[in-house]
């Protein structure tokens, strides 16, 4: 059961951030300009370009690739430890 969890967790949190990350920001960088984070403007205050996507949600993706981290590292803190199902433990001899 607890291969499925560790398996499940591992993924989603990948995901999320290489979602977030690389995806987004290969999307961001196909888009063209600006590669700014902010909206550009002009010497008159005019907003000019705008980014296709927001910052906020790219940190999002990034930000819950973290979280669901965290969270499988709470649950590996509190999950019994697996059983030592067929290994062997050898003795000194004298």
């Amino acid at each position: 059961m607890t291969d499925i969890i560790d398996k499940a967790a591992r993924a989603l949190s990948a995901g999320l951030m290489l979602f977030g990350i690389a995806v987004l920001g290969l999307v961001e960088t196909l888009a063209g300009q600006p590669f700014a984070p902010v909206p550009m403007k002009n010497e008159a205050g005019d907003v000019v370009a705008t980014p296709l996507i927001a910052p906020e949600i790219r940190t999002g993706f990034v930000l819950a690739g973290i979280a669901v981290l965290g969270l499988y590292a709470a649950y590996r803190l509190v999950a019994p430890l697996p059983d030592d199902r067929g290994v062997s433990h050898e003795s000194m001899a004298d």
